[in-house]
């Protein structure tokens, strides 16, 4: 780009270098330090070329990185959408999927509860899977164990409950505060607390991790629409545009 903003520039000044010097790669020094100065010069009078380049780069590196998602979702679709051991809610018979990757420590997860709810509610055709991703500390690891303990231990239905209560609980992440939770919930805390530490909780959470970094996933929450990368909080309203978007392609 800045090669053919150079070009361009050049072509335009009134002319202090002949036409064949334009060969950006056989300038003598002369007529590099001219084209330098000439360039400088329309640069001060026109500074608003500078912010169209780079508007334009900017956009061009945008299509780059979404295609690149596309790349990424579809080589890991199987694991993203059919991994056998995350939550399934929503329509599981819509036509979209949407996937988050989520922790219950952080706070834009739990501002999104209320967005995802509303969108999943009004929307009614979109299938809704959740990733337990913790990666906000040893709190974070400690509640995604007690969530799929629960899973596992009790049933989907619970996961849900459970899930749900976490994400606006602000209590300890320990076994005393997941006790009083489980309790709360009419559930058997004795025995999904004891399971926390199972292997099979922790081949869910590696797996999680291992897609994660697979789709370079640095943050949450995080999302996965359709065959698209959602990289951060997103409003209910923007992912319903993009919802409708994928659904005219």
């Amino acid at each position: 780009m800045i090669r053919r903003l150079i070009a361009a520039t050049a072509l335009s000044l009134p002319l202090a270098l002949p036409a064949q010097a334009l060969d950006l790669d056989n300038l003598t020094e002369a007529e590099r330090a001219t084209l330098r100065t000439e360039i400088r010069a329309y640069l001060l009078e026109n500074p608003e070329v500078i912010m169209e380049a780079v508007a334009v780069l900017e956009e061009r590196q945008a299509q780059g990185q979404a295609q690149a998602d596309v790349d990424l979702v579809r080589a890991n679709a199987d694991t993203i959408f059919n991994d056998g051991h995350s939550w399934v809610g929503g329509n599981p018979e819509g036509d979209i999927t949407l996937v988050e990757f989520m922790d219950y420590r952080c706070g834009y997860c739990r501002r999104a509860v209320d967005e995802v709810k509303g969108l999943l509610e009004e929307d009614g055709n979109i299938r809704f899977i959740v990733k337990e991703f913790p990666i906000l500390g040893e709190e974070s690891v400690q509640a995604s164990r007690f969530a799929i303990a629960t899973q596992q231990v009790a049933g989907d239905a619970a996961y849900k409950s459970v899930h749900d209560a976490l994400m606006a609980y602000n209590g300890s992440m320990n076994d005393t505060g997941f006790t009083r939770l489980a309790d709360s919930l009419g559930l058997d805390a004795n025995a999904i607390v004891a399971a926390m530490d199972s292997d099979a909780v922790t081949e869910v959470i590696a797996a999680n991790h291992a897609l994660g970094q697979r789709l370079q996933i640095s943050g949450t929450p995080s999302f996965v629409m359709g065959d698209q990368m959602l990289r951060g909080y997103l409003p209910q309203d923007a992912m319903q545009n993009i919802a409708n978007d994928i659904r005219t392609q």
